[in-house]
């Protein structure tokens, strides 16, 4: 189920958009000010963001920069400014279009399915990655060593192995981590990351305690590094 972060200080547009998408098969977060809406989208983040500029905290362009700094996820301005250059000025930070309000429900639906299918891969990519000297097949499920050796997974730790490869290069919070490895009720239970992570890296990495590939962002999360 895509998941939607709609960000505006106004409740009449956060409820209307919430029925509307969530009546449309989304799984709909909103939050009202910038400030949310940023640690809405660390904590667990969205497939796709629908933006307002006039937020009562920050500019909505400090938003899209801050979201861009670690995620390519769709953006979507929502915004009363119709001005070329409030929009130059967006689609610059990183906005992937604008729609100027007021607007209409299957216009932003519309423009919803047509960023999501523009920025979507054809096809789930399923490659074979390197981890130090082992092999990673996704598609198979298998680790190879360069020797032939198989490497054997826990179903958890591939799980967790899984989840960070095929977000190459981006943060993956601990958030999602728990939420998606172990369930939606687990919510602070970093003990277990940080556990099987050790022991992904005895398994993987040529050098566990310098990891060059499963990396640690302090306090957010983890990375798998190509």
């Amino acid at each position: 189920m895509t998941r939607i972060l709609v960000v505006d200080d106004e409740p009449q547009i956060l409820r209307a958009l919430r029925i509307n998408l969530r009546a449309r098969g989304y799984d709909v977060e909103v939050a009202d000010s910038g400030a949310v809406a940023l640690k809405a989208a660390a904590g667990h983040p969205p497939d796709l963001v629908v933006l307002d500029l006039g937020l009562p905290d920050l500019d909505g362009t400090d938003v899209i920069r801050g979201l861009r700094g670690w995620t390519g996820v769709p953006i979507i301005v929502l915004s009363g400014r119709a001005g070329s250059e409030d929009k130059v000025a967006a689609l610059d930070a990183g906005a992937d279009d604008y729609v100027t309000k007021p607007f209409g429900v299957d216009e932003l639906l519309a423009r919803i399915r047509a960023v999501t299918r523009r920025l979507a891969p054809a096809t789930p990519a399923v490659p074979a990655l390197r981890i130090g000297r082992n092999t990673v097949d996704l598609a198979d499920r298998t680790v190879t060593r360069d020797d032939g050796a198989e490497v054997k997974l826990t179903p958890t730790q591939w799980a967790m192995l899984e989840k960070l490869l095929r977000n190459p290069g981006k943060l993956v919070s601990q958030r999602q981590l728990l939420h998606d490895v172990w369930g939606p009720e687990y919510h602070h239970e970093t003990n277990y990351l940080r556990q099987y992570m050790a022991q992904l890296r005895r398994k993987l990495e040529d050098d566990p305690a310098r990891p060059r590939h499963l990396i640690t962002e302090p306090g957010m999360g983890y990375r798998y590094r190509p």
